[in-house]
């Protein structure tokens, strides 16, 4: 249409005379009066796509930006109560709604502008066919060579919809565990329990475990000997998770009361009684702590002797067998036996056992 037109007129030769380009002149006025229409139309399309395009992707991202707004002000309605110190973490909860936020407003960015593109490129009489055929080739070849980007940030993006773990969080993700201390939508960084820092990739995650929702299980084994009364050690460590169950801080971090399971194991000469309680998640391993501390106190006051520690001295001389410390006899303790005489060493040269080997009469000649 008009571009080929516009084509004509620029090839059309130079004027060399006055008429030429008085012609010339009259052409090119004709020809803008006869598409200055056609222009004005092409010009109103693309100026109200790009208005609507900026008017939806303003209104799309305000909405997200609210959706956002309101996810936080739920969690900070909760934040204090018991339902928020189980469920809900406020810091947590704002990070993980910004990161999802983010997300949701580059895609819709993304989305409106490249639709707002492509129809401006159609108003303008563009070929799009070429054009779409070289973008699926260059997206399957970006695709082909980084499949592991376009992993990880997949994996990210459902890791933090679906709320996995997040900052603060204790993880243990496979190739390393350790505190969260920063989530993305590509890596995640870990602290490890030396301090050091893993980077993990998100697409190689393939499964997680979270140490730090619901709650976690405080479980120790105690080992006493075979002959203790198993009443008496029951009610002792019942008792002394009784007095953990009152003192600062343990009377947060347990959650349910230590109970004692019963016997794990019984061999002959010791017992093992399994003890378990319900904690705060991620405070399990100092609960085990100071419950085997106490556990350790209460049984040398009540005098449950635990696997290991040495006896009394009444409780190792009674009952034993005299004949047991006597020793079997043997033939090497009687000096003339032969196997004594076998087994004694050799004199030196000169000796009495010399004198005994010359008289030894030397072999036949044959």
């Amino acid at each position: 249409m008009f571009w080929s037109a516009a084509l004509a007129a620029d090839s059309t030769p130079r004027p060399t005379t006055l008429d030429d380009a008085q012609k010339s002149a009259t052409n090119a006025a004709g020809w803008v009066e006869e598409n200055w229409s056609t222009w004005l139309g092409i010009g109103l399309r693309i100026a109200l796509i790009l208005i609507i395009a900026f008017v939806l992707r303003s209104v799309v991202r305000r909405a997200i930006t609210k959706l956002i707004e309101r996810m936080n002000r739920t969690a900070q309605a909760v934040d204090g109560t018991a339902l928020g110190g189980l469920l809900v973490n406020v810091e947590r909860r704002r990070q993980r709604s910004a990161a999802i936020g983010s997300v949701l407003r580059s895609v819709a960015s993304f989305m409106i502008m490249g639709t707002a593109a492509l129809m401006i490129l159609s108003a303008l009489q563009i070929n799009l066919a070429p054009l779409l055929a070289s973008a699926g080739v260059a997206g399957v070849a970006i695709g082909f060579g980084a499949r592991n980007l376009v992993t990880d940030f997949l994996s990210g993006v459902f890791m933090i919809l679906e709320d996995q773990y997040g900052v603060g969080d204790t993880v243990d993700a496979g190739v390393a565990s350790g505190e969260v201390i920063e989530v993305g939508l590509r890596v995640t960084k870990l602290r490890g329990d030396n301090g050091e820092i893993w980077y993990v990739r998100n697409g190689e995650v393939k499964r997680i475990g979270n140490l730090s929702q619901g709650w976690a299980t405080a479980a120790l084994d105690v080992q006493v000997r075979a002959e203790e009364d198993l009443d008496h050690v029951r009610s002792v460590i019942t008792q002394v998770g009784v007095d953990m169950a009152k003192d600062e801080p343990w009377n947060e971090r347990l959650w349910e009361p230590i109970e004692v399971l019963g016997l794990d194991a019984v061999y002959l000469d010791s017992m093992i009684v399994r003890v378990s309680g319900r904690t705060m998640p991620g405070k399990s391993l100092g609960v085990e702590r100071e419950l085997r501390w106490r556990i350790k106190k209460a049984l040398n006051e009540a005098g449950i002797q635990l696997v290991g520690r040495p006896l009394d001295p009444e409780l190792q001389t009674e009952g034993v067998d005299p004949s047991a410390t006597t020793a079997a006899p043997s033939a090497l303790s009687n000096p003339d036996s032969p196997q004594s005489t076998a087994a004694s060493p050799l004199s030196s040269p000169g000796g009495p056992a010399a004198t005994s080997s010359a008289t030894v009469p030397p072999p036949a000649q044959k």
